[in-house]
């Protein structure tokens, strides 16, 4: 059985409180990351007084991540204590609507009652499953058994039922032992997926699980889609949720919309009728209207959409905002609705007063709060928080932002003992005039009089941005000497649409204009930066633009490229959302095939001088192994300094969510590569050396 545990954090362990300051400190290692403590998922109390949240640590011995259940005062007052034990994978914390029953998911083991279905789980399958955890004392105890597990759960407002996904398909109705093959058999074109791999013929269907006996009920079906996302409606008789009904999801559909249904199942509604995708369904507090974020064409932004529930004309929640809506949801008030976004380099809690129409920001300051939990009655929100210093911690704050309090201290005691790098913010123009955000790393210890190299860094996407975050690596790279410069090229989010379409039609264009006007201006501001030793980097399409460096200019003396794009043309036929490039080529590839070939770094790889070391993974469906391959092989018929480095049972998330030992060896690989070709170091050894 699992226990409750009420262990309280002790000095040397989790590090909740600060500690004092230690004589001597070191630099960032890439070995550190096997400390690191994470929060995430908080999760108020009915009451507003605590919070539960996830806390991961790594079991180095293990080679995993270990997520396990904690409690947090709000007042900051009482200690924290832990409620999973050592060993069990938990997460999705979620209270009942009383406070008395906390439910989780977790892959523990337990054994399946004698009155369980036929499809229930065998004991030995290791899939997450729905627990209940009594907060007055006892033991966690199983509540589903599904034969594929659970997830996405939310409890019903009466506290009688939860909701949650659970994927079903026509295979569930074999024995392994009976499957008359082995081969994998596709008739659409999307037929694999970076996290999840090849798929198989299942799909995800919400169920409705009584809360006392366990007992599931599969209230949507369909072999051609998956339901997501399911919302409860404040008196607890339908739930609302995400779907293609086209049945073309799986050949590159994009036709999501918000559907309702009955607790018990039956007929649908169709909320919105968007042609793109359309998602985060969230009920007002009187269950009359359901507000969702929509896209009315492809690339554009998605905008706030309020609508009735019961089916009508939905309408724009407010008149203005050129920001991308993340974590919906209603409240504080009863006419207002709040959400995330990333904006200029940092992201942050915005609310949309629905009377004025008006959207403002409610957190601020250089860096990134996300996944908030607001409870208006108990006047009081918590979230999490980052910045270049510092991994996420938790904080409470009045609904407004006022009266912030730090709740957690992770980590705290590595802190104190590290020598951390500051990072400056830098706004420069581009060669056409356009601003662009612009960051440097300092090396540590930095000194006056002295050069240093300087490592400039892609971010991916490009639809995404760096800013104001933890960067392990960028620390390391501090550490080893090392400046670092980073920025938002247009095809950045977080500066609007006009921005993040700046590069349509352009890869290769303005976005490279854009980095190395970054890398001119950190370099006329900062005349301690060794020309001679520049090094650049960049993973997925900071990858790609890594390799369109490199077969550009030959400024830099080294190159570190991972999981990158080389070549448009084999790379649309391969990676798992099929010919994914033609909204940033203006049409599909056998339409144009000579803009692709052009925009491919792989047509300039006879350029090339710069070392160049490629870090690609076995399993990367969304940049195919094949992408790297091409581009070592390249290099090496040209007579460039080239090494492959190939990650077994990685995908394309390596750097984010892969083993821990291969996030740390990756890290490693790109502080030997820079050592050596930066440093001049011929000694410098590969990670893998005897």
């Amino acid at each position: 059985m699992m226990r409750l545990h009420r262990v309280f954090f002790m000095v040397g362990m989790l590090a909740w409180a600060a500690f004092p300051a230690a004589a001597a400190k070191r630099g960032v290692t890439a070995e550190d990351y096997f400390a690191f403590r994470s929060a995430a998922d908080p999760r108020l109390s009915p009451d507003g007084k605590q919070v539960a949240c996830v806390v991961t640590t790594i079991d180095q011995a293990h080679n995993r991540r270990e997520n396990s259940l904690w409690v947090v005062a709000v007042d900051g007052q009482s200690a924290p204590r832990r409620l999973t034990a050592e060993g069990s994978n938990c997460t999705s914390p979620r209270w009942s609507p009383d406070g008395t029953r906390l439910a989780f998911l977790s892959n523990r083991q337990a054994q399946p009652p004698a009155s369980a279905s036929p499809t229930a789980a065998p004991a030995d399958q290791a899939r997450m499953q729905i627990w209940i955890l009594p907060m007055g004392g006892g033991e966690a105890q199983a509540l589903t058994h599904l034969k594929n597990g659970a997830s996405a759960i939310q409890w019903s407002p009466d506290g009688k039922r939860l909701v949650a996904l659970s994927r079903t398909g026509p295979s569930d109705k074999l024995a392994a032992d009976a499957r008359p093959s082995d081969v994998r058999h596709y008739t659409h074109i999307l037929y694999n997926f970076n996290d999840t791999g090849w798929h198989d013929d299942k799909r995800s269907h919400i169920f409705v699980i009584d809360a006392a006996t366990g007992s599931a009920s599969q209230i949507t079906a369909g072999d051609e889609w998956n339901d997501t996302d399911p919302q409860w409606s404040p008196d607890a008789t339908r739930i609302a949720f995400v779907s293609d009904r086209t049945g073309l999801e799986y050949e590159d559909g994009r036709a999501k919309n918000i559907w309702v249904v009955a607790a018990e199942g039956g007929a649908l509604t169709r909320i919105s009728d968007h042609e793109f995708g359309d998602s985060q369904p969230r009920w007002s507090p009187d269950g009359s209207a359901i507000a969702f974020a929509g896209e009315v064409a492809r690339r554009l932004f998605p905008k706030i959409y309020i609508a009735p529930s019961a089916g009508g004309q939905a309408r724009l929640a407010a008149d203005e905002g050129d920001l991308i809506p993340s974590a919906l949801h209603w409240g504080p008030g009863p006419r207002e609705l709040s959400f995330e976004a990333g904006y200029r380099g940092t992201q942050h809690l915005f609310r949309i007063d629905l009377d004025s129409r008006k959207a403002v920001q409610v957190s601020n300051g250089e860096r990134a709060v996300h996944a908030v939990d607001t409870d208006a009655r108990a006047g009081v929100m918590a979230y999490l928080a980052n910045d270049f210093q510092h991994l996420d911690d938790l904080y409470a704050a009045a609904p407004d932002g006022s009266g912030e309090r730090q709740l957690t201290h992770l980590n705290a005691e590595l802190w104190n003992g590290l020598e951390l790098a500051a990072v400056e913010r830098m706004p420069y123009r581009s060669t056409d005039g356009w601003e662009i955000d612009g960051f440097l790393v300092k090396p540590a210890g930095w000194q006056p009089g002295k050069k240093y190299p300087l490592v400039l860094s892609i971010h991916g996407g490009p639809a995404g941005q760096y800013g104001v975050d933890w960067y392990h690596e960028f620390q390391v790279y501090a550490a080893r000497g090392w400046a670092v410069f980073f920025c938002n090229p247009r095809g950045s989010t977080g500066y609007g649409q006009k921005f993040e379409r700046g590069i349509l039609n352009n890869w290769g264009g303005m976005d490279y204009a854009d980095v190395m006007a970054g890398l001119d201006a950190a370099i006329r501001q900062n005349p301690w930066i060794d020309t001679g030793k520049l090094g650049v980097t960049g993973g997925s399409y900071g990858g790609y633009l890594t390799n369109w460096i490199l077969g550009h200019t030959t400024r830099f003396q080294a190159a570190v490229t991972l999981r990158s794009v080389s070549n448009f043309i084999s790379d649309d036929g391969t990676r798992d959302g099929a010919y994914g490039h033609q909204d940033d080529f203006k049409g599909f590839l056998f339409d144009d095939f000579e803009q692709y070939w052009d925009a491919s770094p792989l047509k300039y790889a006879r350029n090339v001088k710069t070392p160049t070391l490629i870090l690609h993974s076995d399993n990367d469906f969304r940049v195919p192994l094949e992408q790297g391959e091409q581009w070592f092989r390249a290099l090496k018929h040209y007579g460039v300094t080239a090494e492959l480095v190939i990650f077994p049972r990685e995908n394309h998330n390596l750097t984010r969510s892969g083993e821990p030992k291969h996030l740390v060896e990756s890290l490693n690989w790109q502080c030997y590569w820079f050592d050596r070709f930066l440093n001049g170091n011929t000694a410098a050894r590969p990670p893998d050396a005897y």
